[in-house]
């Protein structure tokens, strides 16, 4: 078990931006729990000790839980007093002008406004967190930032030295069973030579090496491949500019078993040799085209 325990409790003005919150600590690895109730946390804490597998937690709690004011700031004091984990407060904030803005857009009612005006909900949570605001180890305010900044700073301020958030999956796919629908660049390479009309590598994939070569030994190939990774590299430092932790790369051929498994292999480890981190997968790499009866 690691000697310290890391959690990170977010909390703050309700539409303030916990949700984008907890989505970024996420991407930095922590496990994540939304709308604790503040008598759980030492019970749930000692658990997660004892189980010593689990070392980062962030923990959303807001109106929700309506013992917030009345336990929380004391079980903060109590479990900062251990040995086992260091404790920081997140509190989130806007101004009034910003709050009323955002829920007019989404059209939902404040927690404390269900009889009243929003603004005067919105003023009474406030005065409600003054206390735990003040006593907050860090506070931002999202009046004038948006959801992007908010993860950037985030990050800035919690990801460890070797982490992370950035990474590439690299998909091979067959266009005859779809198109995987999560991607975000696909590439149709039906246009290369097909190894499928060649005898002895009609059952092999484009993990076999003379597979492998025949694609790539294309003059067709080279030249793709070449004018494909320069569009690549150039766009990935501006995805992860825009705030995207991860970015989908889905390359396809008729039956996803040779020309795109070839070239997902090549553009994956080519981009492992640029310091990213990547994951290659095939998704129908063993799938055989369906014989259907007609007669």
């Amino acid at each position: 078990m690691a000697d310290t325990l890391e959690l990170v409790i977010i909390t703050g003005m309700s539409g303030a931006g916990k949700t984008v919150a907890v989505q970024s600590f996420e991407d930095l690895g922590y496990y994540c729990v939304d709308n604790m109730p503040p008598s759980l946390l030492p019970t749930f804490w000692q658990l997660i000790k004892e189980t010593g597998k689990i070392t980062k937690i962030a923990l959303v709690i807001d109106l929700r839980s309506r013992d917030f004011f009345q336990e929380l700031q004391n079980i903060i004091n109590t479990m900062d007093n251990t040995q086992f984990i260091t404790t920081r407060v997140l509190f989130l904030e806007a101004s009034d002008d910003a709050l009323v803005s955002r829920y007019k857009e989404t059209r939902r009612n404040h927690p404390l406004a269900t009889e009243g005006r929003l603004l005067e909900g919105i003023q009474k949570e406030r005065e409600l967190l003054k206390d735990l605001r003040n006593q907050a180890q860090i506070v931002v305010d999202t009046s004038n930032i948006s959801p992007r900044q908010l993860r950037e700073m985030i990050t800035e301020r919690f990801a460890s030295e070797d982490y992370t958030t950035f990474h590439i999956e690299v998909i091979s796919f067959g266009f005859k069973y779809g198109a995987p629908i999560d991607a975000d660049i696909v590439m149709d390479v039906r246009f290369l030579p097909n190894p499928h009309y060649i005898a002895e590598l009609r059952e092999q994939t484009g993990l076999d090496q003379a597979v492998y070569d025949y694609v790539m030994q294309q003059p067709e190939t080279q030249t793709f491949y070449e004018k494909f990774m320069d569009l690549i590299e150039f766009c990935l430092p501006h995805y992860k500019k825009e705030g995207k932790s991860s970015v989908t790369i889905a390359i396809g051929c008729t039956g996803g078993k040779h020309r795109s498994i070839a070239l997902a292999e090549r553009i994956g480890k080519r981009l492992k040799d640029d310091q990213y981190i990547v994951n290659i997968s095939h998704r129908d790499q063993y799938k055989k085209k369906e014989i259907v009866n007609r007669s």
